[in-house]
């Protein structure tokens, strides 16, 4: 479930790293009606990144530790959700079975964590699972099975044809919104108003 090596992550120059993309109302691709999509990197090999209001059904973090056999180690306080527990995200439709953890910066995993921005890291390791089960690991976590990722000039084709809007993102929209709030405050951060949009609107 969790990997170490992604090398498009690796490899790709910057553009719009560590931004946000919002589906449009028209979005054609019903797995991503609605959403938000925080942006770990975009550049001449492609793009790539994970949904971040839209919970998997029926998946618990408690049940992904069990089966990772790390269910006896989880200490209580890492479920800071009010359900319990710490949401797990539908990242997106691929590599659906891997786990990824964007997290706040004060905790990291040697040749492991990925500096996104100055305030969101990447880490895709069993060490770093543990260390959040155990609650020595970062102070905020976002926990998604699978991403989203698109061919080269993919998603510079979806945007110009109004698939997507884009913005910039900080690690409260991640760490801090509550889940259903994520998609009308990533819009109000651009300076959206959901009412007014429709699948016609040409630009943010």
């Amino acid at each position: 479930m969790i990997e170490t090596h992604n090398p498009l992550i690796a490899s790709a120059p910057a553009f719009l790293d560590g931004q946000m993309l919002i589906a449009m109302p028209g979005m054609e691709d019903t797995r991503f009606a609605r959403t938000v999509i925080y942006l770990c990197a975009h550049g001449t090999e492609g793009a790539m990144g994970f949904i971040i209001n839209q919970p998997a059904k029926g998946v618990h973090f408690s049940q992904v530790l069990a089966q990772l056999n790390m269910g006896d180690e989880a200490n209580a306080s890492v479920f800071s959700d009010p359900s319990g527990e710490i949401v797990v995200m539908s990242g997106g439709p691929v590599e659906r079975e891997r786990g990824f953890l964007l997290h706040s910066p004060d905790f990291r995993i040697a040749n492991s964590t990925l500096a996104i921005r100055p305030d969101v890291c990447l880490t895709a390791t069993l060490d770093m699972l543990r260390a959040v089960a155990t609650g020595h690991g970062p102070r905020q976590v976002l926990f998604a099975l699978g991403c989203a990722s698109w061919a080269p000039g993919q998603l510079d084709m979806e945007i110009q044809h109004n698939g997507w809007l884009h913005g910039p993102a900080d690690a409260s929209l991640l760490f801090d919104i509550p889940v259903p709030q994520r998609y009308r405050e990533a819009l109000r951060r651009i300076g959206i108003d959901p009412a007014m949009l429709s699948n016609e609107a040409g630009h943010a």
